[in-house]
C-alpha cells in the first residue's frame, strides 16, 4: 500500500521492525523443534557440575558448592550484608571464571568503594548498571559470563509490562526472564530480594518457586554476626545455616559457632542453661538464661526474646501444674542469648530448667547440657540426631547431659561425657 490512510500522502510510509510481545519458552530436550520425553534411566546425575563460592559456611548452606545453571534468591534486611557477601563471593569465583554484577540502586563508584574495602577484585569480575532487563539480557548473551549477580530484582522492569518496577507483575516477569537465561545458557544467578517489615521477600510468592535455592539473612543489625538459611534448596538440604561475623573488610566465616555462641557465658549464676539445637545437619550449642521475681503489678508480666512468647507461657503453666512451683505471682523473662531466634522443641527441657534454676535461686552445673522436648502431661519426649547432640557437647567440654530417657535408649555408647535420662519434669527437678 504506498498511500498513508491517515494523512493521504503518498511515498510515506517507511518499513519498521515491531517487536513481538510473545515470550518464548525454552525446551531444554528437544529433537526436530518438538519437546522430547527422556527415560529417568537415561539421566546422569552423576556428573554434578559444582563450583565453590570460596567461603565454606556458603558452601554447606547451598549443599556442598554453587551449581552450575542454578538460580538462588538471597533476602534480608536492609544493610544487613547481602551485598557484600555476594561481591565476596564474585572476587572468590572471579579467580578463575567470569562474574558479572548488574546493579539497579548503586552506581559504579559505589560499589568499587565498597569492593576496595573487601579487596583486590579480580580482572574477571565486571559491572552493570542497568534496570532495563532487555538490555541486561542481551547483555548477559553476548558477555557470556559463567555467574550472574542481580541487586536486586525489585529495581528491574520489562518493557512488555506496563506495571511499575517493583510491582507483582514486573518481578515476575523479571524472574521469568532470568530462569529462561540460567536454565538455557547454564549460567548460574544470583537474585537479591528485599523484605516486607514482615520479614518476607516482598512480591509474588511464586518468586520463591520458580527459584531453585532460597537463602535468608538473619541477625539484628547491632550485633556483629550474621546467619544464612536456607528455606529452599532443590540441590541440598533445608534448614541448613552459615554463620558470619561482620568486620570491617566484611563477613568472615565463623567455623565453631558454638564457641562463638558461648563466648562471654557467666558461670555461677541461676537461670543460666546449655541447651544443644539441630540447625540442619549442624549441631550448635546456646545458652537459655531465665529471671524470675516478683511481680509488683496486679497482672506479672511475660517477656520472651529469641523464643516463642506463646511457648514460655504454655511451659509455666505445665511446671505450675505438673511440679507444684508457683510462679503466679512472678514475672518472667526469657532470653537466647547472642539473639537467635529459636522455636526447635528441643529448647524446652532445657527452658523448663533454667525457670526452676531461677526461681529456686540454684545454680546448674555450667559443665552441664539440656536438651529434650516437653509435653502437656510434663513427660520429656524424644528429639532428633541425639548422638550428634551429645558428640559436639562433649567436643566442647561439657561433662553432663542431660536429655529425654527414650533418647538415651536409642543412643550409641559414647564415653567421656555423663549422660542422664529423665522421663518427665519432675525427674529434671531434681537434678537441680
Amino acid at each position: 500500500m504506498g498511500q498513508c490512510p491517515g494523512c493521504g500522502q503518498w511515498n510515506t510510509l517507511v518499513e519498521a521492525p515491531v517487536e513481538s510481545s510473545v515470550k518464548k519458552g525454552i525446551s531444554v530436550l528437544t529433537q526436530g523443534g518438538q519437546a522430547v520425553p527422556v527415560r529417568v534411566s537415561q539421566i546422569d546425575t552423576e556428573s554434578e557440575n559444582r563450583f565453590t563460592s570460596g567461603l565454606a559456611e556458603l558452601d554447606r548452606v547451598l549443599g556442598g558448592g554453587i551449581v552450575t545453571g542454578s538460580m538462588v534468591l538471597v533476602g534480608g534486611d536492609p544493610g544487613i550484608g547481602k551485598s557484600t557477601i555476594l561481591l565476596q563471593v564474585c572476587k572468590n569465583v572471579s579467580a578463575d571464571r567470569k562474574v558479572l554484577y548488574v546493579s539497579g540502586e548503586e552506581s559504579l563508584r559505589q560499589i568499587k568503594m565498597r569492593a576496595d574495602r573487601i579487596g583486590t577484585m579480580p580482572d574477571n569480575f565486571y559491572l552493570l548498571c542497568e534496570t532495563n532487563l532487555a538490555k541486561i539480557s542481551d547483555a548477559i548473551r553476548n558477555f557470556a559470563p559463567d555467574m550472574v549477580v542481580i541487586d536486586s530484582i525489585q529495581t528491574m522492569y520489562c518493557e512488555t509490562s506496563e506495571s511499575a518496577p517493583g510491582s507483582v507483575g514486573q518481578v515476575r516477569e523479571s524472574t521469568n526472564v532470568l530462569l529462561q537465561i540460567a536454565k538455557g545458557l547454564s549460567i548460574t544467578v544470583f537474585i537479591v530480594g528485599h523484605v516486607t517489615k514482615e520479614g518476607v521477600v516482598a512480591g509474588p510468592r511464586v518468586l520463591e518457586h520458580m527459584v531453585d535455592t532460597v537463602l535468608y539473612f538473619e541477625g539484628e543489625r547491632s550485633e556483629n554476626y550474621r546467619i544464612i538459611r536456607a528455606v529452599k534448596n532443590r540441590f541440598g538440604a533445608t534448614n541448613e545455616i552459615g554463620v558470619f561475623e561482620m568486620c570491617q573488610d566484611g563477613l568472615r566465616e565463623v567455623l565453631n559457632p558454638s564457641e562463638f555462641m558461648l563466648s562471654g557465658r557467666p558461670e555461677g549464676e541461676p537461670g543460666s542453661v546449655v541447651v544443644c539445637l539441630m540447625e540442619g545437619t549442624r549441631p550448635i550449642l546456646v545458652e537459655i538464661q531465665a529471671l524470675i521475681s516478683h511481680t509488683n503489678f496486679g497482672m506479672p508480666r511475660r517477656t520472651a526474646v529469641g523464643t516463642d512468647y506463646n511457648r514460655v507461657n504454655l511451659l509455666m503453666a505445665v511446671i505450675e501444674k505438673r511440679i507444684g512451683v508457683q510462679m503466679c505471682d512472678y514475672d518472667a523473662y526469657v532470653n537466647i542469648a547472642g539473639g537467635m531466634k529459636i522455636n526447635e522443641p528441643a529448647l524446652d527441657l532445657a527452658l523448663v530448667m533454667a525457670l526452676i534454676s531461677s526461681f529456686k535461686n540454684r545454680v546448674i552445673d555450667p559443665k552441664t547440657i539440656v536438651f529434650g522436648e516437653v509435653g502437656l502431661a510434663g513427660e520429656v519426649r524424644a528429639v532428633s540426631q541425639a548422638d550428634k547432640r551429645v558428640q559436639e557437647a562433649k567436643k566442647l567440654g561439657f561433662t553432663t547431659c542431660i536429655m529425654p530417657a527414650v533418647s538415651k535408649k536409642n543412643l550409641t555408647e559414647i564415653t567421656g561425657i555423663n549422660i542422664i535420662g529423665v522421663n518427665n519434669i519432675k525427674e529434671a527437678e531434681e537434678l537441680i
